[in-house]
């Protein structure tokens, strides 16, 4: 009988030993900060500078710091999802393989084997993340750097939620899928969609009022929020610090999404959380109940 520990265990190692999955894994953030850095630079620089009410000016480090910001705050918030889906593909690949029904010839509860399924990518993706991260801190430091401690450890927690988010999103999505094609299919809408209904891509304000009232009910718009909110605590300080009236510097947070209205009310920052935890939480219990209702053996 393989337990929850052997199947999480080998899930992990089967990730790893397919250097292609785990490398493209990895790289993936990476180039999308550079691309980032390159084509999205000037355009958050322009939208931010435009921002500025009349007769306000603001030192071109904070600027710098500013835009950098943004950049990690959106790279983070879509590798977090997106690294997820592909961390996740070896669900769809052990039923190509006919290796699910092998397992499930022996005594395994389908809940034990989606929390296996589970865990492991969470495990995969967070490392993918964190790395990631790590890379964005370093990019921080380089263009502007105003950050506390504080800021840093809640941008991390930022990670870990919308990577468990991330996890339990492809969990779902992916259960249904059955060949390496509709994997691919769908690893693809996701990466080129999810950035702009999340609000990383394109601040929501430059959508119609029906859409930001359609992205407002997300809860990735949420975690997007959160990780742009922590990665420019910093840069809304140092604004404080020069002068900047805190009508200003609301302002600010609005234009760039670091608030978020529903339906014309402020979202809080707990009220945020609230939204992201439920949404993960409520995700894995349906992903964990459609392994638990399916009945027929998984087929090669």
């Amino acid at each position: 009988m393989m337990g929850l520990g052997n199947l999480m265990r080998r899930n992990v190692r089967l990730f790893f030993k397919d250097k292609g999955m785990f490398f493209t894994s990895l790289i993936t953030p990476m180039i999308l900060l550079v691309l980032y850095a390159t084509f999205l630079a000037k355009v958050y620089r322009d939208s931010f500078t435009a921002a500025l009410p009349a007769g306000f000016s603001l030192d071109s480090a904070v600027i710098d710091a500013t835009v950098g910001g943004q950049l990690i705050s959106s790279l983070l918030a879509v590798s977090c999802v997106t690294v997820a889906f592909c961390s996740n593909l070896l669900m769809v690949q052990d039923k190509v393989s006919g290796a699910r029904r092998d397992i499930t010839v022996s005594p395994v509860k389908r809940s034990t084997l989606a929390i296996s399924y589970f865990v492991a990518s969470t495990a995969t993706t967070l490392i993918v993340t964190v790395t990631a991260f790590a890379v964005c801190l370093v990019y921080l430091a380089f263009v502007g750097w105003y950050m506390t401690v504080g800021d840093v450890l809640l941008m991390l927690l930022d990670v870990v939620l919308l990577t468990l988010f991330g996890t339990a999103l492809s969990s779902c999505v992916n259960f249904s899928l059955s060949t390496n094609g509709q994997a691919s299919a769908v690893g693809t809408i996701v990466s080129a969609g999810y950035g702009f209904i999340c609000g990383a891509y394109m601040p929501i304000s430059a959508f119609s009022n029906g859409l930001q009232r359609v992205i407002s009910f997300l809860p990735g718009t949420y975690g997007t929020a959160l990780m742009r909110s922590h990665a420019l605590a910093g840069a809304y300080r140092k604004m404080a610090e020069i002068g900047f009236p805190d009508t200003v510097i609301e302002g600010i947070r609005d234009s760039i999404d670091c608030n978020i209205y529903f339906f014309g009310h402020k979202a809080e920052q707990w009220a945020m959380y609230a939204v992201l935890v439920g949404a993960t939480v409520l995700l894995t219990a349906v992903y964990v109940l459609l392994y638990r209702l399916s009945r027929t053996d998984e087929r090669g």
